[in-house]
């Protein structure tokens, strides 16, 4: 009798090879972002100090080719979600998805214009974003497609206890403090830098330790977290190829080629940040927009990708997949972005700016307060999705000055 083939899963019928991990359209992606990196680092400094016009399309062409990246890396991300399970999987897409956005941000803010507010500008704009636009679409369409929605509520409350304590240190506290600008002094950065990664790394030890069954889809008309760690769906139930695809051997080997196949998608988008970045200062600055739009347009590039993945959980009915990638993100976020912007701008001696104005200050208010009533009644109905699509409509208006 014929042994079956070992880089094939019976059900899947995934191959253990090269075409497996790198199919034609991941492929392409791959190469056209990487084409258009050969082609700037060749002509670029020409095309960025050009006339408007052509600066125009060496954007909108940096721009594709970042988006390009970004939606492999998101793919990526993805897949490897399928094989290792809840939490980590969406902890691979979130921490994979923020460091695009930190590397965008430095790369402003290192950049030929003044952006001290890049950092502080970023940050709210994808809280805007996440936590209301994304979260009101996923509510309502899974709400429309699914009535009610369930998910894990005590992981949804942790996700925003810390939420709340790590966006009002860095975006609300430095008004009260220090010179009273928005700005924070020396001491303060290191200080508030480490406290925020100390809570951040402590939470993310927690989230895939002990506590990890906090954020896993509690059973069918469950409304408690069970006593123990649930087990992750099986790979058939979540739609991809999980940890037993191909054996042991072959799911180390698809693991280890997915994240180098990451990596290559996520190098583009690294070594293309500052001539978009340099791009985007003088975009803002010949027409006359707000500077936060900078900011704004950061976390359209960056989540654009990761907020389809979040939609298209909350159409399938994964409400905790969706939780754990929007409240997760904006977490990761403030934890990894808030740092990294401080100490930046100690080493090179930038001004960074965080503490935001009434406005916003306000926004936040409505906005943490909305996603608590929304995700601590351990289900969700298309009304609160429309609630959290009026107060993305505000944030609109607030940033334009209407």
């Amino acid at each position: 009798m014929s042994r079956p083939d070992p880089s094939l899963h019976p059900s899947t019928t995934e191959p253990i090879g090269l075409r497996a991990v790198l199919p034609p359209v991941t492929m392409l992606r791959l190469a056209a972002a990487w084409a258009v990196l050969a082609a700037f680092r060749v002509g670029g400094a020409a095309w960025l100090a050009a006339p408007a016009p052509v600066a125009a399309v060496a954007f909108a062409v940096l721009l594709a080719a970042i988006m390009t990246a970004a939606f492999a890396v998101v793919r990526e991300a993805d897949r490897l979600a399928d094989r290792l399970g809840e939490p980590y999987g969406t902890l691979i897409l979130t921490l994979s998805v923020v460091t695009i956005e930190v590397i965008l941000i430095v790369a402003v803010m290192l950049g030929p214009g003044d952006a001290p507010t890049i950092g502080r500008d970023s940050i709210f704009a994808v809280m805007m974003i996440i936590l209301a636009l994304v979260v009101g679409l996923c509510v309502l369409a899974g709400g429309l497609r699914h009535h009610e929605q369930s998910y894990n509520a005590q992981g949804a409350v942790a996700y925003l206890s810390m939420t709340g304590l790590l966006v009002g240190a860095a975006l609300v506290l430095p008004n009260a403090t220090g010179p009273g600008d928005g700005t924070v002094r020396p001491g303060a950065a290191l200080a508030l830098g480490a406290i925020t990664v100390v809570t951040y790394g402590a939470f993310l030890a927690m989230q895939t330790g002990r506590w990890r069954r906090l954020f896993v889809q509690p059973e069918a008309g469950a409304l408690a977290v069970p006593p123990s760690p649930s087990p992750s769906p099986s790979p058939a139930r979540r739609g991809g190829d999980g940890p037993s695809a191909a054996g042991p051997v072959g799911d180390r080997r698809i693991v280890v080629a997915r994240a180098v196949v990451l990596v290559a998608a996520l190098l583009p988008i690294v070594l293309l940040a500052h001539d978009l970045a340099v791009l985007v200062d003088r975009g803002i600055a010949g027409l006359g927009a707000p500077p936060a739009l900078g900011g704004l347009l950061i976390a359209i590039i960056v989540f654009t990708p990761e907020s389809i993945t979040a939609v298209g959980a909350a159409w399938r009915d994964a409400m905790q997949r969706t939780v754990n990638l929007c409240l997760g993100a904006f977490l990761s976020t403030v934890g990894l972005t808030v740092p990294a912007v401080l100490l930046v701008g100690l080493a090179t001696g930038t001004p960074v700016v965080m503490g935001i104005g009434p406005a916003e200050t306000v926004l936040l208010v409505l906005t943490l307060g909305l996603t608590g009533l929304t995700f601590l009644g351990q289900r969700t109905s298309p009304i609160q999705g429309i609630a959290h699509l009026a107060l993305f409509a505000l944030y609109v208006v607030v940033l334009f000055g209407a």
